[in-house]
């Protein structure tokens, strides 16, 4: 994967869109110590400016999903998954909040994904995901994912290496799967810096109101890091695909992420270019009624 170590500006956007620029290609190599989180590449020109470009888009992505979701009504099967990963911190939370608030609640599917419950555990590690999925005409997002079985998993050693090796490709074939019944899967790695996950723990810990989404055991995982950058390399690499790529998304400035994410979901609900159903009824006899009513 290339170093993305300067800004890029609309130019690079215009050309191939913003999906062809942060997807991670099948079959390359990902370095994530070499791609910049601090970066901005393809997004507008600042803060200000993010923040507006993002809101712009508000209006248009409400009008894609309304067609979506109507389409559903005729029978289209089409739906959309955003998967959310990121270490701690990295803005999973954060993104739900901002992105998909440009979205009409009623026609989106959100759920979290914590350590499997007992329950769970008596299924295979995608029982609880095809329990989650969207249904036709919906936006579905996953806060962490079915990811979760082969980076937590694989740094703590939940399972034997073999079987967290196998579960690669069984992420592949699922989410092609999910391609061929008409999901259009984003699965977008929110990229934090190692710096700037320490400044935002901090800011939770010098603010109050903040303490409730500390977690003591963020510590422990952060010394964890180099271990946890190698499993997400190794995810992206095996299960960036053609019909389900993956995404880096530089995390470290939150206007630039929430622009990105909400850029990419434009992206993809225009190439699906849903459109409204036509009406089963005779238009003017429905009209007549009614004025004579």
């Amino acid at each position: 994967m290339p170093k993305r170590k300067k800004d890029a500006r609309g130019e690079e956007t215009k050309a191939g869109g913003l999906a062809e620029l942060l997807r991670v290609p099948p079959g390359s190599r990902v370095d994530l110590a070499g791609t910049d989180a601090g970066a901005t590449p393809g997004g507008p020109a600042g803060k200000a400016a993010g923040l507006a470009a993002t809101a712009a888009m508000g209006e248009r992505l409400a009008a894609l999903q309304e067609r979506l979701y109507a389409s559903a009504t005729a029978g289209d099967r089409r739906r959309v998954l955003l998967v959310l990963q990121g270490m701690d911190t990295s803005g999973k939370g954060g993104t739900v909040k901002h992105v998909i608030g440009l979205f009409n609640p009623s026609g989106c599917r959100i759920r979290a994904f914590k350590a499997p419950t007992a329950q769970e555990r008596e299924h295979p590690f995608l029982w609880r995901i095809e329990q989650a999925l969207p249904l036709p005409g919906e936006i579905g997002i996953f806060d962490r994912s079915h990811y979760e079985d082969v980076l937590i998993a694989r740094v703590r050693e939940l399972a034997p290496r073999a079987e967290v090796d196998a579960r690669y490709g069984k992420i592949n074939d699922f989410e092609r799967s999910l391609a061929d019944d008409g999901v259009t899967v984003v699965k977008v790695f929110l990229h934090i810096g190692y710096e700037e996950q320490r400044a935002r723990l901090l800011a939770r810990l010098d603010n109050p109101d903040k303490h409730w989404k500390f977690n003591a055991g963020d510590i422990e995982e952060r010394a964890l890091w180099p271990a946890y950058q190698e499993a997400y390399e190794l995810a992206l690499e095996r299960c960036s695909t053609g019909p389900a790529p993956w995404y880096v998304v530089p995390a470290d400035r939150k206007w630039y992420r929430n622009w990105a994410v909400s850029t990419l979901l434009l992206e993809h609900l225009e190439a699906l270019a849903p459109r409204y159903p036509p009406g089963d009824f005779d238009v003017e006899e429905c009209r007549s009624r009614l004025l004579s009513s």
